[in-house]
């Protein structure tokens, strides 16, 4: 059994009343669910160390250090986590806290990460009026503050995007055009954009677009290199690349990487 199954196995999250609990556990290998599932409670996954990317129905996330990436309750999800992963899992009962309605990426402040891994620690059956009650009081008051951000690829159900979206996360360097993709799908151009604009509320090109960052987050968080990465999203230069990226995210690959472990430290 896979380490992320074990680990739900051990824990029964629908048969747990308690207002939040937090698990941590190390992945030695790549893992992943293999399918969705849900529970009452909504989850909250960060990574101390390792890459871990969430996805839902409408969406793809990656988990950055410094982030979180929250998923309300009864939300069908599956994770998938690389070698070397230092994994923690918030879990939280519906209306404990003011948190968001949709699956969204929160900055996490130095203090609610402390928080809970300080929870991931102690005994998880606490009463409500034990000290660990008081302290997941203050770390739900914190959290609800937390900072919304956008680092997300919207998926659609639509099985002929679902289909273009595969092979576009299989093969992110490829540069077909819209008109080449529509051919692929039996769809003329005027069609797949326009289902693409609705279902994701980008243009096709901004849609690759953030394919392209989620990966190349990916890729930076595990320490590659800004050549060897715009190489493998078949950029003609990195400064091509840089520029892209600075654009869709305010800053370059390095100065974004550098303050994001800053702010994860």
């Amino acid at each position: 059994m896979s380490v992320l199954a074990q680990m739900r196995a051990n824990n029964d999250l629908d048969a747990m009343p308690q207002m939040a609990i937090a698990l941590r556990t190390a992945v030695p290998a790549d893992d992943r669910d293999v399918e969705m599932h849900s529970h009452r409670k909504g989850q909250l996954v960060f990574a101390l160390r390792g890459n871990v990317m969430c996805e839902v129905p409408s969406g793809l996330w990656i988990v950055p250090p410094r982030s979180g990436v929250w998923m309300p309750g009864g939300r069908p999800h599956r994770m998938r986590a690389s070698a070397g992963t230092d994994l923690c899992l918030l879990c939280v009962e519906p209306a404990a806290a003011a948190l968001p309605d949709e699956c969204c990426t929160l900055s996490l402040s130095p203090l609610v990460r402390e928080l809970i891994l300080r929870l991931s620690t102690l005994p998880q059956d606490y009463g409500q009026a034990d000290a660990t009650a008081r302290l997941v009081g203050v770390m739900l008051e914190e959290l609800a503050h937390m900072k919304v951000e956008r680092l997300w690829f919207p998926l659609s159900e639509d099985p002929r995007l679902r289909r273009i979206a595969d092979q576009l996360a299989a093969h992110p360097a490829d540069r077909r055009t819209a008109a080449d993709w529509a051919a692929s799908v039996a769809l003329s151009e005027r069609t797949l954009t326009r289902m693409v604009l609705r279902e994701t509320g980008m243009s096709f090109g901004r849609w690759r677009q953030q394919l392209q960052i989620m990966v190349a987050l990916k890729a930076l968080y595990e320490g590659r290199r800004v050549q060897d990465i715009a190489d493998d999203l078949g950029y003609e230069s990195v400064s091509a690349f840089i520029t892209m990226f600075r654009k869709a995210l305010g800053k370059s690959p390095t100065k974004y990487l550098a303050e994001t472990m800053t702010a994860a430290s």
